[in-house]
């Protein structure tokens, strides 16, 4: 794999050439607009302007742990009727077994406005969201965006992107979603997979060498090349799905017959449409990948980046094993005891669980293929199990019709029904110390639902379904799909979406205003939330010093998924794995604020705040309660890796947070669900931290450092011998993107 470190051209759609080594006959800027990426963005921009995209979706697509608070957020913005076809699928609080009534009564809630809107609702166990998403809405050269990180169908030759809530508030609201022209990489494949190795290999692959260097974030990822051609359909959506763990921004896919046929298979063939690069197209970057170098991989816990050919684990099990004990240390923070180096049996690695599920390995190739290794094997009697969760029932359905089910069964394999639980702790949570692998999109640390708190730990690596089925085979003892010899089936796929027709409310885009909401207990309003003040003080109440910080850290997933719908209930929970003192300091802080809005002094609610306002005072004598608000901060060195989860950023803001301080921001869903909640993005230089844990911070005339778009904010931090000036600026932002910030959140700068 080989990654340029300059722009390339792609002539005729088959040759790279680097920028300082082509004579071509267009200029660059013209070579850039014959990407498949522009020409989607630019049929989708409102703007007129290329360089400052304001993007309408075709469709919309969300889950049950994210579409009440987005269908919340906007009812009370003025919410009348979806504008664009809306989905709502169940699966991710699917099993109801946590929280008593509160996961269906989500259910009820979402089927009740999708009749009041005019939207879709797909009840649970039916499909995982992105592949209800695949086989009924993506459609070629069209746009999608979704509430979950991974709504991605550039395979299919839809560019699609998952962003937190508000985003989708935006577009419900008739609204833009406006990001700068992004870059566009190259994805240039050559070559064919060797036997055994599939889409996650692939992935992997990619995602070792892109992450840490950022060589994709917040760009597109555009899949060309002459090996495209030899991938099927659900290979290319396989990899495809793993690509929001580059950080990229999207990624598309140049189509040929093989998606074509795609489309026909799933009674859609007018949706389909070629899209290839123009004769000249210029890329920012380029990843030449030759796919029959790539070999079975794993992701050792706790990142998918954190990457290996499974040859290379076994040659070296005790030091790399010592390596995920040092990063253990750092993402655990030595809260409990970790190891990996107890499962070494006969030097051999012995897992204790496998996992083929979801939007990533639960695709009918990737079931089939495992089912091939595992045929007329056994998984075996001891500790090691195996569930198999197909994607959605059309999958299912076949799986029974053509006698794979029947053969994964005997194995002693679990087959369950279409569930995303697996990949973020809701469902198959390990044994405490017990080792898990997975075909599911992420291994952060706990995600697999584990809790450091309560002593327990577990830990997931990644890999393909197919080793994942060498390996059960093998009964537990970690094994590469390449030392399988035998042969693959290839079973065709029939699609029939009888289940759908039969089950799927689809209100085909009539909205109903007579039907009533139902509401559960759980389903709570947002809280009132306070405009930017003329002066703000800050206590940092958490500062985290780790390289990155998933949203997983700052919201835990699993069980807190149940009070996803109630702001404060969840709230409780917020870096409750990370920091567990931090919820008990951010409400202690926010008596200040609320005293404030009550017309109180602030030293009244918060007696420790006395000696920071007389300090203030004797530089700032107007600073007063009427011109000032008091919250809190976190400092975190690169936050939001992961999860496009708005929670991660709206918890804190409804436990009084009013800003956060990072060298960088790992993904600019995360930044958008911060300004999208009134909450400030600041960003300090690396290496310079002249505050901790537990100081006060001000920021004199803040609103109106805001509304005149300073580069540079001034701040203090306030000691007992005075003010400490340092400084931290904002970023880019749009217009809109600060008086959401000046109102104190999306839903104040739209209510009517």
């Amino acid at each position: 794999m080989k990654l340029y470190d300059t722009g390339v051209y792609l002539l005729n759609g088959q040759k790279i050439v680097p920028e300082n080594q082509a004579d071509v006959p267009v200029s660059k800027e013209d070579a850039a607009k014959n990407t498949i990426a522009y020409s989607i963005l630019e049929a989708h921009n409102t703007s007129g302007n290329m360089e400052k995209l304001q993007i309408k979706f075709d469709k919309l697509t969300s889950h049950d742990i994210t579409f009440v608070g987005i269908i919340q957020t906007a009812r009370a913005s003025g919410l009348e009727k979806f504008p664009v076809p809306y989905v709502l699928t169940n699966c991710h609080n699917s099993l109801c077994a946590v929280g008593g009534t509160i996961n269906e009564d989500d259910h009820m809630f979402g089927l009740t406005c999708a009749k009041k809107y005019g939207g879709v609702y797909v009840p649970p166990h039916q499909a995982v969201i992105h592949q209800f998403a695949r086989e009924m809405l993506a459609a070629g050269g069209k746009m999608i965006l979704g509430s979950d990180s991974h709504t991605r169908y550039g395979a299919l030759g839809t560019m699609a992107m998952g962003e937190g809530g508000p985003e989708l508030v935006k577009q419900l609201l008739s609204q833009t979603y406006d990001i700068n022209m992004p870059g566009v990489v190259a994805i240039y494949l050559t070559g064919s997979p060797r036997p055994g190795v599939g889409p996650q290999d692939v992935a992997l692959a990619i995602i070792g060498k892109v992450f840490a260097n950022g060589y994709v974030k917040n760009k597109v990822m555009e899949f060309v090349g002459p090996g495209v051609a030899n991938l099927s359909a659900d290979f290319r959506i396989g990899v495809d799905v793993m690509t929001t763990e580059t950080t990229c921004l999207s990624s598309i896919w140049q189509t040929d017959e093989k998606i074509q046929e795609f489309y026909e298979i799933h009674g859609r063939s007018e949706d389909y449409k070629e899209l290839k690069p123009g004769e000249t197209a210029y890329y920012d970057g380029c990843v030449e990948i030759d796919l029959s170098e790539i070999k079975p991989m794993i992701a050792m816990p706790f990142h998918p980046s954190n990457t290996y050919t499974i040859d290379e684990l076994k040659a070296n099990l005790d030091d790399i094993l010592a390596d995920v004990e040092k990063k253990a240390q750092i993402s655990l923070d030595g809260k409990v005891p970790y190891t990996l180096r107890d499962k070494v049996v006969d030097g051999k690695l012995y897992v204790e669980q496998g996992i083929i599920a979801g939007c990533a390995g639960g695709g009918f190739e990737n079931i089939c293929a495992a089912a091939d290794i595992l045929k007329g094997k056994s998984i075996g009697a001891d500790a090691f199990t195996l569930s198999v969760y197909p994607a959605s029932t059309p999958i299912y359905m076949e799986l029974a019709k053509n006698g794979v089910l029947a053969e994964l069964l005997a194995t002693g394999a679990v087959v369950k029904t279409a569930f995303c639980g697996p990949c973020f702790g809701a469902g198959d949570t390990p044994a405490n110390n017990a080792f898990s692998i997975r075909h599911t999109t992420r291994n952060f640390p706990n995600r697999e639902g584990s809790k450091i708190q309560n002593g327990q730990i577990s830990s997931v690596a990644l890999m393909d379904a197919r080793s994942i089925a060498a390996t059960a085979a093998n009964k537990g003892f970690l094994t590469s799909a390449e030392d399988y010899t035998g042969g693959y089936t290839g079973q065709k796929y029939f699609f029939d979406k009888t289940i759908y027709e039969n089950r799927v409310f689809d209100s085909k885009g009539v909205a109903d205003p007579s039907v009533e909401i139902q509401f559960g207990p759980n389903i709570k309003d947002w809280p009132k939330m306070s405009a930017l003040p003329e002066n703000l003080i800050v206590k940092v109440v958490s500062e985290i010093h780790d390289p990155v910080t998933t949203t997983d850290e700052l919201i835990p997933s699993g069980e807190t998924s149940s009070y996803r719908s109630n702001p404060l209930g969840l709230a409780e929970f917020t870096l409750s794995r990370k920091d567990p003192a931090y919820v008990g300091r951010a409400k202690e802080v926010q008596k200040a604020q609320k005293a404030i809005e009550e017309g109180k002094c602030p030293v009244e609610a918060l007696p420790e705040m006395k000696p920071v306002m007389d300090v203030i005072k004797k530089d700032y004598p107007n600073v007063s309660k009427e011109n000032l608000g008091v919250g809190s901060t976190i400092f975190a060195v690169k936050p939001g890796d992961g999860s496009a989860r708005e929670q991660a950023a709206s918890c804190q803001k409804v436990l009084g947070g009013w800003a956060n301080i990072a060298n960088e921001y790992a993904t600019k869903r995360y930044r958008s669900n911060l300004i999208n909640w009134g909450m400030l993005p600041f960003l300090i230089k690396e290496g310079e931290l002249p505050f901790a844990n537990g100081d006060y911070l001000f920021f004199p005339e803040i609103r109106k450092a805001v509304e005149e778009k300073n580069d540079v904010i001034r701040g203090f931090v306030v000691g007992e011998n005075g003010l400490k000036e340092f400084e931290v600026a904002l970023g880019e932002l749009t217009d809109d993107e600060r008086e959401i910030i000046l109102k104190g959140c999306l839903i104040n700068y739209n209510r009517k």
